[in-house]
């Protein structure tokens, strides 16, 4: 497999598929928080997390359209506003989703699994209705174009860089809200014990709603930075949704630590194995070492210890 390749060029492939990964890692990370909030705090297996996704990445189309038409001299900063319209946009159909569907269906992780499939073709096809087939694409503002070089054969995209410090800010904030925030005490207190959590005067059905609405926002800031790497169609969720839940899975269903962790590994993994095989080939080594080490470690690479 490395036969051909100098050391010097194997050091090369290797920082820019590692590059390439973090890109990878970024997405995966937004995805996989969202994802994490929702399954590993409420037990709710959402298979529609793809679809809010891909919500936050139309709305970010359409508000690069609507700046371009009505608001050009906008057009620098355009994608932070897509950013927060796209949170909100998510967020609001999520608390929507919870109240109408999700609310009647907790601890039966089996018909949220049918439900959520439901709901995902259904979104599915609204945005094939709504939008077309056909994959759709941004116009990244010049800031965000080119790249650094560095040396003779790396070169990193400043857009890609703008994802990682992006994901790193969504991440920090999330991490302080769930761990730093009375909010957050009240998330980790309806997890451990919902009946005292109720009993002590948690609104335990309003903490649910707003944790599902969180975690669908996160989905849709995924959204917005998955078009800076990639073009966006009606069905282009479900191409990263079994990988969110390996990540979420593989790090600890119920630990933020474990996700990122997690989502590391794989993204490289995924992204250097890339380049000397076949894709299909590095998803199925990277899914094939996983599924080892969850054989050996059932319970994650970082399981939270809760006393029942």
């Amino acid at each position: 497999m490395f036969s051909g390749y100098s050391l010097a060029d194997l050091t090369s492939i290797l920082v820019m598929q590692g590059f390439s990964g973090l890109s990878l890692f970024s997405v995966f990370v937004l995805m996989s928080l969202g994802l994490a909030i929702i399954f590993g705090q409420m037990g709710v297996i959402n298979m529609a997390h793809g679809e809010f996704m891909i919500l936050g990445a139309y709305v970010t189309w359409l508000t690069e359209h609507a700046v371009q038409d009505y608001l050009p001299w906008l057009f620098d900063g355009y994608f932070f506003i897509a950013i927060v319209l796209a949170f909100f946009c998510a967020a609001l159909l999520g608390m929507v989703i919870e109240r109408i569907l999700i609310r009647h269906l907790y601890h039966r992780p089996l018909d949220t699994l049918l439900a959520t499939w439901g709901l995902s073709l259904i979104m599915q096809q609204t945005y094939r209705t709504l939008f077309g087939p056909r994959e759709v694409g941004v116009d990244l503002p010049a800031w965000l174009m080119g790249s650094y070089h560095f040396g003779d054969n790396i070169e990193i995209p400043i857009n890609g860089v703008f994802v990682m410090l992006l994901t790193l800010i969504i991440t920090v904030m999330v991490g302080y809200l769930m761990y730093r925030s009375a909010w957050g005490i009240k998330v980790r207190a309806v997890v451990v014990n919902r009946a005292m959590a109720g009993a002590v005067g948690i609104n335990t059905a309003q903490v649910d709603n707003r944790t599902f609405a969180l975690g669908c926002g996160i989905a849709g800031i995924a959204g917005s930075a998955f078009t800076m790497i990639s073009s966006t169609g009606p069905t282009a969720g479900q191409q990263y949704i079994v990988d969110t839940f390996l990540v979420v899975v593989f790090g600890g269903a119920q630990s933020l630590l474990g996700t990122i962790a997690s989502a590391f590994a794989i993204s490289q993994s995924q992204s250097t194995l890339e380049f000397f095989l076949s894709g299909s080939m590095a998803k199925v080594l990277t899914l094939l070492i996983v599924v080892v080490i969850l054989m050996l470690r059932p319970q994650g690479l970082f399981a939270s210890r809760i006393r029942r």
